[in-house]
Order: C-alpha cells, then sequence, then structure tokens
C-alpha cells in the first residue's frame, strides 16, 4: 500500500506555482514526532507564496502550512514525555541553532539560522509532518483542532500586542489591517483594556465586520479622527498589522508624542517617507516577530479558558483538495482565515 498522500507544494517562485502533489509519509529522527495533521490554518504568508509576492528565502519545493494541530502517529526513539494519540500544536521554528545566543535566551524565533515550517522545511498542508519534539504543546479535549490550529497566529498577535507593545488598561489602540493578524492583535488589545478601532478600506467591510464582534470600533479610510479624538494628541499606540509598507506613515502621522508604534505586518517595498516624526515625537517603534515557548502556553491557556475566542474569525474548513478556493476565499477578503482538513 502506498505511503503517500497530497500535499500543497509551492515548487518555484514565480506567482501561482502552488499545487497538489504526492508527498511521501516523512520518516523521522530520534528526537522528532510524526504527526497526523488535522486541520491547518491558511496564513497570509502562505497566500504571498502563492502570488509570488513574498520577501523572504523559500526552499522549493516545500509544502506550505506553519498553523497546524494534530494528533501524534509515532514518535522517535529519544522522545520522552509524548506518545501516539497525543493531541498537539507545534511551533514554527523546525531548524534552529542549539549554540545560538539567542536561542540560549530563549529567543530562539530570532535565530538567525532559524528555519520554519512552509518555506524553510516542509510543512502541514498534508496527511503528516516531521515534527522536532521540543516545539510541542499538549491541546486539551475541550479545544477543537479546528480552533487550536490557529494557536500560532494568536502567538503572533501576543507577542505583538503583549510583549512589544506598551498597552495600559483605557489606552486607545489603533490597528492597521483587518486581515487575520490586525485582528487577533486587535482582540489581544481588548483584553489588555484598551478602546481599539481597528482600521481598513471600504472592500474590507466584511472582515471589519469581524473585529466588531472582538468588541472593536471600525475606521474605514482615514483613522485620524478617532485617533485624537480624546485630545487632539493622538492615540497612545498603533499596531500596523498591515502587508503593505506605506501604512508606517500613517501610524506615524496618528499616534501621540512619547506613543509607541509596534509593527508586525510584512511589506517588502520601500517606505519612501521620512522618519523625522518618529524623532519629533519621541515615538518609540518596535518591530515584532514570532513568538516563543512561552507566548504559546500563555495563549493556549486564554484557548482553553475561552477569554480569547477564535471562531469569529474562522470562514470555513476545506478539505485538502479544495485549497485553492479556501485561498481564493481568504486572498478575495471573502474570510479572515480559511482553515484546510488534511486526514
Amino acid at each position: 500500500m502506498s505511503q503517500s498522500s497530497p500535499g500543497v507544494v509551492n515548487f518555484a517562485a514565480a506567482r501561482g506555482s502552488v499545487e497538489l502533489r504526492p508527498m511521501e509519509r516523512p520518516t523521522i529522527g530520534d528526537s522528532d514526532i510524526l504527526l497526523e495533521v488535522a486541520n491547518v490554518g491558511v496564513c497570509g504568508s502562505d497566500l504571498h507564496q502563492w502570488t509570488g509576492d513574498h520577501s523572504w528565502q523559500v526552499n522549493y519545493p516545500v509544502v506550505l502550512g506553519h498553523e497546524f494541530g494534530g494528533t501524534i502517529f509515532e514518535v522517535g526513539k529519544s522522545v520522552e514525555g509524548w506518545k501516539p494519540g497525543d493531541r498537539v500544536v507545534s511551533e514554527t521554528a523546525a531548524i534552529i541553532s542549539a549554540d545560538s545566543p539567542l536561542t540560549r535566551r530563549g529567543l530562539y524565533n530570532l535565530d538567525p539560522t532559524r528555519k520554519g515550517f512552509g518555506y524553510g522545511v516542509n510543512g502541514a498542508m498534508t496527511r503528516f509532518v516531521r515534527v522536532p519534539s521540543r516545539i510541542l504543546h499538549h491541546v486539551p479535549d475541550s479545544l477543537p483542532f479546528e480552533q487550536a490550529c490557529l494557536t500560532e497566529p494568536c502567538c503572533v498577535a501576543y507577542n505583538a500586542t503583549v510583549k512589544n507593545a506598551h498597552i495600559e488598561p483605557g489606552d486607545r489602540v489603533v490597528v492597521l489591517g483587518p486581515g487575520t493578524i490586525g485582528i487577533l492583535c486587535a482582540a489581544m488589545a481588548r483584553l489588555c483594556g484598551a478602546e481599539v478601532a481597528v482600521v481598513g478600506l471600504e472592500a474590507d467591510k466584511g472582515r471589519l465586520a469581524v473585529a466588531k464582534k472582538y468588541g472593536c470600533e471600525v475606521v474605514i479610510g482615514s483613522p485620524k479622527d478617532w485617533a485624537c479624538a480624546r485630545d487632539g494628541l493622538g492615540c497612545d499606540g498603533v499596531i500596523d498589522a498591515a502587508g503593505v509598507s506605506t501604512t508606517l506613515a500613517i501610524a506615524l502621522d496618528i499616534v501621540r508624542p512619547a506613543g509607541w508604534i509596534s509593527k508586525v505586518g510584512w511589506g517588502k517595498a520601500p517606505v519612501g517617507i521620512s522618519l523625522d516624526p518618529l524623532v519629533q515625537k519621541n515615538v518609540t517603534l518596535q518591530g515584532s516577530y514570532s513568538h516563543n515557548w512561552p507566548i504559546w502556553e500563555r495563549v493556549l491557556a486564554l484557548l482553553t479558558s475561552g477569554q480569547l475566542d477564535v471562531k469569529p474569525i474562522i470562514g470555513g474548513v476545506w478539505p485538502l483538495e479544495k485549497w485553492h478556493e479556501a485561498f481564493e476565499q481568504m486572498h478575495a477578503g471573502h474570510v479572515v482565515k480559511s482553515v484546510l482538513a488534511p486526514s
């Protein structure tokens, strides 16, 4: 009997270079586990690789997918604390250097040699994926996999909003970009006690409606009036979760003196603006990338307790064979998050 399963493979840099291909079941090393994927979320980065406008190096051909959860199918002979049948989610740092000074500090997400699922090594848009046991986390039975698989984007939002921003209860925070990360950042900011406005375009009305479910106000077009409503000086902070570079100019315009900007959205185009307002207004500009172990444990606790609910952002669950429809629905903005079911 064949051990191959279909996988969503990005095979070249050109636009549209993604297709279903048969993938052999991976062999695992002594410290790995073989995960049978239950659900995998479609990330904006998967869409960028599909449309060919990404800004990171990809090891072609590669199976897409880095937001995933499932059950352990097989364990390596050196693995302790895990067994077949365990319900787990996995972090994204598939390859890191144990000797990196950043890894030794627990900041392995910033290790320059890090390679992640879906671009550096084969990801989870297939039935089986090989995962180092060091990046697994338990998923309680009460948390369905279609929600648990979104732990990863929730961790991105937690890092950008809780770790790399400076929110105090009562702050006014503007989130630029109503995609998955933007809406989850808004949800995190609400948990921190902030008043939040999520900003988008006319075409984003559907996704902005989802932001309202998290208690956020929504703004179509310029957020300047909302940002300055309290005392005319601007909002306390801005989370830039848009996938373009030009939004940084908006952030600098609406943030108050001594405020902060947390930049989590990718945009490979040059910014093309003066940073003098950053200096003149004494603004803190903070980049935010990925996540690490303690963030995952905190987010899983939030998901399990119900304090953070990801159900509003899930626009549908598609079988793997209908990956193209799932990608299209998300790319067109008809849904915030598409989820695939490989198994």
